[in-house]
């Protein structure tokens, strides 16, 4: 069950989907489906059994595509770390990528030659899991690796991997302390829990213990943690049980048990008194954080804890939003909701304060709408809106079986954490039978005792985070019994407990053969037209009961007036605040009941107004859709609101070290004139924001929104009659208006490159962010397969030369990239590198070596070349697993004019590459000499080492 969430925080913690079996049966038209028959279409069909050596292995069937999600989930995380040893799980989990004795390469080359999807690592407080999507085809070879690492490591640990990796480790914890709020994780775990509780550190850890972590620490920990019987396999997808049975014993039936993993000791921690603490950051506005820390998941208060939440601070709806940001604006935003851990958890509750308010003020309000939450509770509507809302979410992601949120992710928490792979039944269960009474009661349990208030205000950093994130200790940790990792209620067979290492039963010698594959087989795709002319393209997807649908108009961000940035953005938001007929409070509650998600959105090239819908309620949820995009209120008092809220986003973007680099790039790339020549994000400059009016904002609708400017795209169980039908009676009637389609002035020309490093000075900054670009002489639409394939294999991918340079051989960033855009109009090709901030200008060198013989002596490999095919052509079947993928793939071959099989012909176009092809179409579109570089970092410590590289510096400044 996927954890309730509104706001998000700089935190590794997981979240799952579940997903749907029998059809939903059909309710009234005008009434949403009850939430009690919405749960019982739940359900994720589970066969278990446990090999002798304590592997618990959970089966679930899903044949709706060529794929299996093999996920292991060990019982380790970061609060299994001794004092000294903090990051120890983490770093762990980076050296599992990098070679075991029988597959000593890097882990991610295997899985690309085979077109694996979704596949990574991750850990938490609670545990490690690593998982990936193979064909079916490629199962075993998933097995043979994941097994290998299991069973076969410690001769592929050494001295130099670990060294490596240590550095990796280190700048993802640069990266994340140098964003905005990048300090919080330490803040929340270090006073709600207090020292000696195993959830008092960061998973990331210290500097120090990273720094002080031995190949024989590493040994150990690999030894005492990840036998078999601490482990969890879950296979989902296109498999049955007896090839699972078949399989999973031959890879992982000779490794020995390891010696039984004893839990620290855990309880839900109170404050002793109210506590507060004040910290300063670079951020746009004061934001106020009330927190307590909440029982673990398997608690029974945990569900009525995350409705509790919803409900005053998750639904757009909220009782913190109708408050405090509508009815008396204080606040810009606010949010509420828990995070749920195996053990403990906790709640937050947050505002940021509208500039010009004082804070003070804003905590005082804050405090009496939770006051006035605890004494009233929350309603029967809004319990219904909260768990339709819920279901809605949890449905959206119904079709994936793997990843960081499928199904396979459901049932290896349930088993892991509550000794039951079904346990989100017992969750929904709960959901659905939650009562206004019952609510109001756990969160005044939880809530009434003292709180941690935490207040973040605009400044410079007094601390970074070097020194944040270890155990600070002065007790020892006492272990309990562990949980049993089988459950015969269930009807698995617990393993023999008097059972040793077992003889070797797999052949180890090579890489185990990809067995047939299957091509992707792309839904066809049909078309029709509404009375307006509205072209609807449609494909069929019946796996779950959801429709999916967007409203396309050809406008996008390049369609803002250059005198007026931010335009699109801001009509977009104030579009969100009700129609004609219905206010601001009125439509997110409409929205929520019938469990639909209706937004707008945009891109450079297009602007989406999205549906997604439970199919018993897609008639009034077309309705809804068709009312908010037709009939915006533009309600000027609601104008004055989301203008706050979108200066604040700017002021947010300018302290972000990625949008203040790309909001420098884009116009010195472009030029400032042209409709590229712009900050990517669409925020626009405060100047035109402030001075936008209402007017202003309903004119720029009329002029692209507009029914001779769109076209519907649609997937879902339906069909193309009836989909017509409705959407004929949603749309059919809407009349364009008299005068042309705007235009977009894409002729303007492009400045010719000044190759030049531009600094943004970023004080403190503990790391830098390198962009450097260039224009191409190339539109979206050209036949760009072979250049994509040139920049996978120099910078596109995990395994490009770039990124295996600067991250896995030299340690100086977490993950470096480049990318080829995929605009309408003239593409760019852009790099992305955060390094540390002592090797900035060692990068750039590193780079245009790297560049410079990628396009010199040293081109493609027949290698590199046989993995990026194989990956590319493989990976397609598991691309298009979701309706979501599917509607984003129909919307890719519309927008380019692509034919209906696009992607079902490109495996002819991968196979039929030559490394003297794409080294020709590299070399004629890349270059070393033409790039325009920005770097934002601390410039007392960046700009010495800049000025030795040969290139002009200069000082800039984001556009605003």
């Amino acid at each position: 069950m996927p954890r309730f969430h509104r706001f998000a925080i700089a935190l590794a913690l997981s979240t799952s989907l579940v997903a749907a079996g029998p059809a939903l049966a059909k309710a009234k038209e005008a009434k949403p489906a009850p939430i009690a028959e919405l749960v019982k279409a739940v359900d994720i069909p589970y066969q278990s059994f446990t090999l002798d050596n304590g592997l618990r292995v959970i089966v679930h069937e899903d044949h709706k595509a060529p794929v299996v999600a093999v996920s292991v989930w060990y019982r380790v995380g970061s609060k299994n770390e001794p004092a000294g040893k903090t990051g120890f799980a983490h770093l762990f989990e980076h050296l599992m990528f990098n070679g075991s004795e029988n597959a000593p390469g890097d882990f991610f080359e295997p899985l690309q030659q085979v077109g694996a999807t979704d596949f990574n690592g991750t850990t938490n407080v609670d545990r490690t899991n690593y998982f990936e999507t193979v064909p079916t085809g490629a199962l075993d070879r998933a097995l043979f690796l994941e097994s290998d690492r299991m069973g076969h490591l410690l001769g592929g640990i050494t001295q130099e991997k670990l060294d490596n990796q240590r550095g990796v480790v280190q700048n993802e914890k640069r990266q994340g302390d140098n964003n905005p709020y990048g300090l919080l994780r330490y803040e929340i775990f270090e006073n709600l829990f207090p020292k000696g509780h195993p959830y008092h550190h960061s998973t990331i850890g210290s500097m120090t213990d990273l720094n002080t972590a031995s190949l024989a620490d590493v040994k150990k920990w690999f030894t005492d943690n990840y036998g078999p019987n601490n482990a969890v396999l879950v296979l989902a997808g296109d498999v049955d049980l007896a090839t699972a049975k078949a399989k999973v014993t031959e890879w992982f039936g000779d490794i020995p048990r390891g010696p039984q993993v004893k839990a620290p000791e855990t309880s839900v921690p109170t404050l002793p008194a109210p506590l507060a603490k004040e910290v300063k950051d670079l951020i746009p506005t004061t934001r106020i954080y009330r927190m307590w820390a909440i029982p673990g998941l398997n608690d029974a208060d945990a569900v009525a804890l995350q409705m509790a939440t919803t409900v005053l601070g998750g639904l757009s709806s909220s009782r913190l939003d109708n408050a405090m940001v509508r009815k008396d604006p204080v606040a810009v935003s606010v949010a509420a909701g828990t995070q749920t851990l195996e053990d403990a958890g906790f709640l937050i509750v947050q505002a940021d304060v509208k500039p010009g308010v004082d804070p003070k003020v804003v905590a005082d309000k804050l405090d009496a709408q939770i006051a006035d939450f605890l004494a009233t509770g929350p309603t029967a509507d809004e319990l219904q809106r909260a768990a339709a809302s819920y279901l809605g979410g949890t449905i959206a992601g119904l079709e994936s079986v793997g990843g960081f949120g499928g199904k396979a992710v459901t049932l290896a928490e349930g088993a892991l954490y509550s000794n039951d792979p079904a346990y989100y039944k017992t969750e929904l269960d709960r959901l659905a039978k939650a009562t206004p009474e019952q609510v109001k009661a756990v969160a005044n349990k939880w809530m009434s005792r003292p709180v941690f208030s935490l207040t973040y205000t605009p400044g410079e950093r007094t601390e970074g985070g070097e020194n944040r994130g270890g155990a600070v200790t002065d007790a020892k940790a006492i272990g309990v019994a562990p949980d049993r990792y089988w459950n015969a209620a269930l009807g698995d067979v617990g393993p023999d407990s008097s059972a040793v290492g077992a003889t070797s039963i797999a052949d180890r010698s090579q890489m185990p053969a990809v067995a047939d594959l299957k091509a992707l087989d792309f839904p066809a795709i049909e078309r029709a037209k509404l009375k307006n002319g509205i072209e609807v393209v449609f494909a069929r997807r019946t796996t779950v009961p959801t429709v999916q649908v967007a409203v396309s108009f050809d406008a996008g961000y390049a369609a803002d007036p250059h005198d007026a940035l931010g335009t699109q953005s801001l009509m977009l938001s104030l579009m969100d605040e009700g129609t004609t007929s219905k206010d601001s409070i009125a439509f997110a509650e409409a929205k929520e009941r019938l469990g639909a998600q209706i937004d707008g959105s945009a891109s450079a090239d297009d602007t989406v107004f999205s549906l997604f819908a439970l199919k018993p309620n897609l008639t009034p949820s077309l309705g809804l859709l068709a009312d908010y995009i037709r009939n915006p209120a533009f309600d000027a008092k609601e104008l004055e609101r989301v203008r706050a809220q979108q200066l604040n986003r700017l002021k947010a973007e300018l302290n972000n070290p990625n949008a203040i680099a790309g909001r420098v790039l884009m116009p010195a790339l472009y030029g400032a004139d042209h409709p590229y020549g712009i900050p990517p994000s669409g925020l626009g400059d405060a100047a035109a924001v402030t001075a936008a009016t209402r007017d202003q904002l309903a004119a720029f609708h009329d002029a692209w929104v507009r029914p001779d400017n769109a076209r519907i795209f649609v997937v879902g169980d339906t069909t193309l009659k009836e989909i017509t039908k409705a959407l004929d009676a949603a749309f059919g009637d809407w009349k364009a208006p008299a005068g042309a389609k705007p235009e977009k002035h894409f002729e303007i020309a492009i400045p010719k490159p000044q190759p030049r490093i531009l600094l943004v000075d970023r004080p403190k900054s503990p790391q830098s962010v390198i962009l450097a670009g260039k224009v191409l002489d190339a539109k979206g639409g050209d036949k760009l397969e072979v250049l994509r394939s040139a920049n996978d294999i120099f910078g596109g991918d995990f395994l490009s030369r770039f990124n295996m340079d600067l991250r896995e051989t030299k340690g100086w960033s977490y993950g470096v990239r480049s990318r080829i855009t995929s605009d309408q109009d003239r593409v760019s090709w852009i790099v992305s590198a955060p390094v540390q901030a002592d090797r900035t200008g060692d990068s750039i060198k590193a780079f245009q070596t790297d560049l410079t013989e990628f396009l010199g002596d040293k081109g493609v490999t027949k290698e590199e070349l046989e993995r990026t095919v194989n990956g590319s052509v493989r990976e397609l079947p598991g691309s298009f697993e979701t309706s979501g993928d599917v509607l984003g793939g129909m919307r890719q071959i519309v927008k380019f004019g692509r034919p209906d099989n696009y992607y079902e012909t490109l495996p002819a176009t991968y196979e039929a590459m030559t490394t003297a092809e794409v080294d020709a179409a590299a070399r004629k579109a890349l270059s070393t000499g033409d790039l325009v570089y920005v770097v934002v970092g601390d410039a007392a410590v960046v700009k010495p080492q800049l000025d030795g590289l040969g290139l002009p510096v200069e000082i800039a400044k984001p556009a605003n």
